[in-house]
């Protein structure tokens, strides 16, 4: 079923092209945390002689950068999900908002391999790179809740207030990724890594700003 109104063609919710929409985009999600797996590098026969020695061999550096990624990837994934969820429809906006913020979640494979291969890991500049990756793709997620929002698609509260709340909310994990990168590029990676913890505090702050914020239910139409 397809409605029209002053934003142009809707897809509604029990559209196939919604259904087509909402496919795609967990399919690029579920792409990009498989493609983690590939900067693995199997150490050397040698490396496995000891803990010490696989340790020594760089994977514990790998195998943060794939737990942090895989984390991150799955936390989009789910604000995408529930954000979809409440919708009622698609419009090309926030289509392309989607595709967006795909294009930078299918990024943060490449950038993973940067900050935690052994040859790289040390420097300032890839994890720069990350951080500025991981904060334009939650910036990216944040304007489709805008969009959609604006449009009157999305059944999460609407109201100036809890709105504010919600964005305000969204914008802590980009802010704290943003501000790593001077700290990344000027003092060391490892430093920069250290800021990120700051969201282990900052998380259970964000969930008091934005407590009303989960998605009521629809009505059946």
């Amino acid at each position: 079923m397809r409605r029209d109104d002053e934003q142009g063609r809707v897809d509604t919710s029990d559209s196939p092209e919604f259904g087509r929409g909402l496919s795609f985009t967990d399919a690029i999600y579920g792409f990009a945390i498989t493609l983690l797996v590939v900067n693995l590098d199997v150490p050397a026969a040698a490396d496995w002689s000891s803990l010490s020695a696989l340790i020594g061999s760089g994977l514990y550096g790998q195998l943060f950068g794939y737990t942090l990624s895989f984390v991150v990837i799955a936390i989009f994934w789910r604000v995408n999900f529930r954000l979809v969820r409440s919708m009622s429809g698609m419009t090309s906006p926030v289509l392309t908002a989607q595709i967006v913020a795909a294009f930078f979640v299918v990024l943060i494979p490449f950038t993973t391999q940067g900050m935690s291969d052994p040859a790289t890991r040390d420097l300032g500049l890839p994890t720069a790179l990350y951080a500025l990756n991981i904060a334009l793709a939650s910036l990216a997620q944040t304007a489709t809740y805008l969009i959609a929002q604006r449009q009157g698609l999305t059944s999460l509260p609407s109201t100036n207030d809890v709105s504010r709340r919600l964005v305000l909310a969204s914008l802590v994990t980009p802010l704290v990724f943003l501000a790593s990168i001077p700290i990344a590029v000027g003092v060391g990676s490892q430093a920069a890594e250290l800021s990120w913890l700051l969201l282990v505090v900052l998380g259970p702050l964000t969930g008091r700003i934005a407590p009303r914020a989960a998605p009521r239910p629809r009505a059946a139409s």
